[in-house]
């Protein structure tokens, strides 16, 4: 059974506990609204538990008091109060938001495609998104010009939608989950390899910081840097959010979503990008990432048990910023003073996640 399926099955059998089929003792509403809140409060702990773990760890280890100290009294001419103001609280700004959007966009590029396995990495959202903003650092930084951080998100959102449509029109001449992924990692390889070439017309200092972005990391992040990331990303979390209602009719199959008055056209429209310009912001500021589009959204989904978009959307956005405040602090610490690729540590994680999604939906369609 497919996703959409699978989500339709979910909310059909949810309908029903509404009606108050079977309810003994407990209602399975209550059991399930129950479940929701503790898994909610879960995820809000952890984040809660990661960032001050990434505030006190590092190259200069800060005790939890001098954290709790330079947070409420900032003081820059302290050491602490440097390292924390300018150098970590950024860094963590950015990894929480960033990481709950990857997670976003993985999920809305899962209802589009109705397919569990989409995401920005693995469908070469990601690598399009790349080799833009590649292009635009090599040829207007090696003219002399500079370039913006808006700028960058602008040409990261060109390179996501102009691959995403590629995707799209691609999409419809495979089936199966491993044709699709399959596409997206040939597309991937296809926008690799044109980066690839076009570093080779860059200058040293371009060449360097071209490498070491497309690694995927969220270091050197300013308050700059954040400045501009938190509209979009809240812009785009608020018309996702609106987006709730229309799209539980649109995973219950495109005919219901019609017959509730629907607009499917232009449910896609926004669905494909909102997810573009989600994943475009992650790109322009960290690089690609990858896994954390497919891996959070499935793990979100088990832990809720359901697929209902209003419970799903925060739940996600909070466990890919989870997950990524994580990684980036093994990122940072696993190997000091050498920083770990953040690509290749959430790979170590998601990897598995996507092996073990693929072989049960193997078992089931046998």
């Amino acid at each position: 059974m497919d996703l959409t399926g699978r989500i339709a099955e979910d909310m059909t059998s949810h309908g029903r506990r509404r009606l108050g089929e079977g309810d003994v003792g407990v209602r399975p509403r209550d059991t399930r609204h129950r479940r929701w809140v503790l898994v909610m409060v879960g995820l809000v702990a952890l984040l809660v538990a990661a960032v001050v773990a990434n505030l006190c760890m590092g190259s200069l280890p800060i005790p939890v008091g001098e954290v709790l100290s330079a947070l409420l009294a900032p003081d820059r001419a302290h050491t602490y109060g440097q390292v924390m103001w300018d150098i970590r609280l950024p860094r963590v700004a950015a990894a929480g938001m960033l990481g709950g959007s990857l997670a976003l966009a993985g999920l809305l590029l899962q209802t589009f495609f109705g397919n569990p396995i989409a995401g920005p990495y693995i469908l070469g959202v990601s690598s399009g998104a790349k080799l833009v903003v590649a292009a635009v650092m090599v040829l207007v930084v090696g003219a002399g010009s500079t370039v913006s951080s808006f700028d960058l998100v602008l040409a990261s959102f060109v390179g996501s939608l102009c691959t995403t449509l590629v995707v799209i029109a691609l999409s419809g001449r495979v089936r199966g989950a491993g044709m699709l992924i399959v596409l997206g990692v040939m597309l991937g390889y296809v926008c690799g390899a044109a980066t690839d070439m076009l570093v080779t017309f860059a200058s040293d200092a371009n060449i360097v910081n071209l490498r070491n972005w497309s690694m995927g990391s969220f270091s050197g992040t300013s308050w700059h840097d954040v400045a501009v990331m938190t509209p979009v990303v809240a812009l785009a979390l608020v018309a996702t959010c609106l987006l709730a209602k229309p799209m539980g009719a649109y995973l219950l199959g495109e005919r219901h979503a019609q017959s509730v008055g629907v607009n499917i056209r232009a449910l896609r429209v926004a669905l494909v990008g909102l997810s573009s310009l989600l994943a475009a912001c992650v790109t322009a500021f960290a690089g690609p990432v990858s896994f954390v589009g497919i891996a959070v959204p499935h793990v979100v989904r088990r832990l809720m048990g359901t697929s209902r978009p209003l419970v799903v959307f925060p739940a996600t956005f909070v466990g890919g910023a989870v997950f990524c405040l994580l990684c980036d602090l093994i990122a940072r610490t696993a190997c000091a003073p050498t920083e770990v690729s953040l690509s290749a540590v959430t790979a170590i994680f998601g990897a598995p996640v996507v092996v073990a999604m693929l072989l049960g939906r193997q078992r089931e369609a046998m």
